[in-house]
């Protein structure tokens, strides 16, 4: 949810104190499916997790990690028991109130304030992203942010910062020293 904010302060507020922006596994451009965004995902998506989490919160909150994870295919390799537990415990100790209150979230459209983005744009994102699917978000991109670089990393899950961290701060460090 940070690259959206960060997407939304740079559209709100400009870049008079930002030199470059970066984001990982990106929400925007515009998740949910309407008339002039067909290529968006269906309401009733959104609908279906929040009447999840409004049920059973801490089955929703797993399968969300295994989303997060990839953990059927990731599991074992990239991400150890250990690093689930973690991130389980994490999830398990949230609020489902604001668990459930942040789904809506996901539906923001951020159209708008790409264009407005002057600065030069790093998005690294995972083709296996299940959480916000790369075709949907950063595949999305190029064109809409003017200055723009994107990393696909093939195989990454939404978690690419802990399951992909070598090519992640690699491509960090890259764009930086430009």
């Amino acid at each position: 949810m940070g690259t959206g904010e960060v997407t939304r302060y740079l559209g709100t507020y400009g870049s008079a104190r930002v030199a470059k922006g970066g984001r990982i596994a990106p929400i925007p451009p515009f998740l949910l499916q309407t008339q002039d965004n067909p290529e968006g995902l269906p309401a009733s998506l959104f609908d279906g997790f929040v009447q999840a989490a409004q049920a059973d919160a801490p089955a929703w909150m797993k399968s969300f990690l295994d989303s997060f994870y990839n953990i059927d295919v990731l599991g074992g390799t990239l991400v150890s028991d250990q690093a689930y537990q973690a991130s389980w415990n994490t999830a398990a100790s949230a609020s489902a109130a604001a668990a459930v209150a942040c789904i809506p979230t996901w539906e923001t459209d951020f159209r708008g304030d790409l264009p407005k983005i002057d600065v030069p744009i790093l998005v690294i994102d995972g083709e296996a992203d299940r959480v916000l699917p790369f075709d949907k978000t950063g595949q999305r991109l190029p064109g809409l942010i003017k200055d723009m670089q994107l990393v696909a990393i093939e195989g990454g899950p939404h978690a690419i910062a802990w399951t992909h961290t070598d090519q992640v701060n690699r491509a960090l460090l890259d764009f930086l020293a430009k």
